[in-house]
């Protein structure tokens, strides 16, 4: 290795560490903050606590808004998974004019601004008479999720070989089975990363629930946002260090069932 090639190894080692330490350290603060004793944000903290998570179990608001988030985020998955495949399959399957105008539009609501798109789904709901709060959230959620899953199928559907499903079925087996058994084993994967990161989308969405949340039924988020308004103590860092968690773990069970190369690959 020659002379340049050593100090172009080393500065790309030094941005990179840099790169992970400033990605890493207000996670870090976050997380040392949720078990500090003081009732304000300080560091580093007068004494070490769990005062904080203790105030979340008394919290009635917080877990009505976390059963909320989650009951939306599971069945907005769920949904999106279902119309997003369906979706993904017509798409690679069919030929007919616009299809890639169509792909783009599914995927369109990543790259418009959140709020943007909560305006225009509010004007939209309430043109179609829509006004209940529960279904207004998991059609937006779904809306939020669908794009994850059709980007995601999609790429995957391009690389399958669907002439392995006519062989299946050459050995005897219906179109039906033939798929359970080849097509889908194929695309598990596909399924698995694209759920987690729909999953994960909806849990983390703010700028779209806002507009279709109540004083009665609100999302983890909206509920964050409130807390910082009413009483900004470091229970939101606790609050906060649950969900980096919760995200760790679905990160752990991904690279479990599927391999993080490969959810990169997708």
């Amino acid at each position: 290795m020659t002379l340049t090639e050593r100090i172009a190894s080393v500065l790309v080692w030094v941005i990179a560490a840099f790169t992970v330490i400033f990605l890493l350290t207000p996670l870090v603060v976050t997380v040392a903050v949720s078990f500090g004793s003081s009732a304000v944000f300080t560091l580093p903290a007068p004494a070490w606590s769990l005062r904080w998570y203790e105030a979340m179990g008394r919290s009635r608001d917080l877990w009505g808004a976390v059963a909320t988030s989650l009951q939306l985020a599971a069945l907005s998955t769920l949904i999106a998974l279902v119309l997003g495949t369906l979706a993904a399959i017509g798409l690679l399957r069919g030929r007919f004019p616009g299809r890639e105008s169509v792909v783009t539009f599914l995927v369109s609501p990543l790259m418009l601004p959140g709020l943007v798109l909560g305006i225009a789904m509010l004007e939209g709901f309430r043109a179609a008479g829509l006004r209940a709060v529960w279904p207004s959230l998991l059609f937006a959620h779904v809306v939020i999720t669908l794009p994850y899953v059709v980007r995601t199928v999609y790429g995957a559907l391009s690389l399958f070989d669907f002439t392995l499903i006519d062989a299946a079925r050459t050995l005897g087996l219906s179109y039906p089975k033939a798929i359970a058994k080849v097509l889908v084993p194929g695309l598990a994967p596909a399924f698995v990363t694209s759920g987690m990161f729909a999953f994960l989308a909806s849990m983390d969405n703010y700028p779209i629930s806002i507009f279709f949340t109540n004083a009665w039924t609100k999302t983890l988020p909206i509920q964050m946002l409130q807390y910082v308004e009413e009483s900004p103590d470091p229970m939101i860092a606790a609050i906060s260090t649950l969900l980096i968690l919760l995200a760790m773990l679905v990160l752990v069970a991904g690279d479990r069932l599927v391999g993080l190369r490969r959810m990169a690959d997708l």
